[in-house]
């Protein structure tokens, strides 16, 4: 009986590891094209600090200006291509872009 709950348990434990752990390499290229896409929206907010448009707007510009750092995340986080997922990291994008804009010009997000 305790060897038939042993192996239903690492059975379990099996079906629940996350695949991209097991590849290290992915999570760490993962985590550089986040980082490249976020040095990029502060890089571009930084000039509008002084501007008086309206936050979000200018951050979906910036997210735009962005596009290559956007993309190469979206095909390391997104090997299966899921629309949903494509959609969620563009949206992140504008998000973090207006947060670096209110940085910018020195208001809480």
């Amino acid at each position: 009986m305790r060897t038939l709950i042993l192996v239903a348990l690492l059975s379990l434990a099996a079906c629940s590891v996350n695949s991209q752990y097991s590849e290290p390499w992915t999570v760490k290229a993962v985590g550089k094209t986040y980082e490249a896409r976020d040095a990029c929206l502060q890089r571009q907010a930084a000039p509008y600090a002084g501007d008086a448009a309206d936050a979000s707007s200018i951050g979906r510009i910036i997210s735009a200006n962005c596009q290559a750092e956007t993309d190469a995340l979206i095909a390391s986080s997104n090997p299966h291509r899921d629309p949903a997922v494509t959609a969620a990291i563009r949206q992140d994008s504008d998000f973090r872009a207006t947060g670096y804009v209110l940085k910018a010009r020195g208001q809480n997000n």
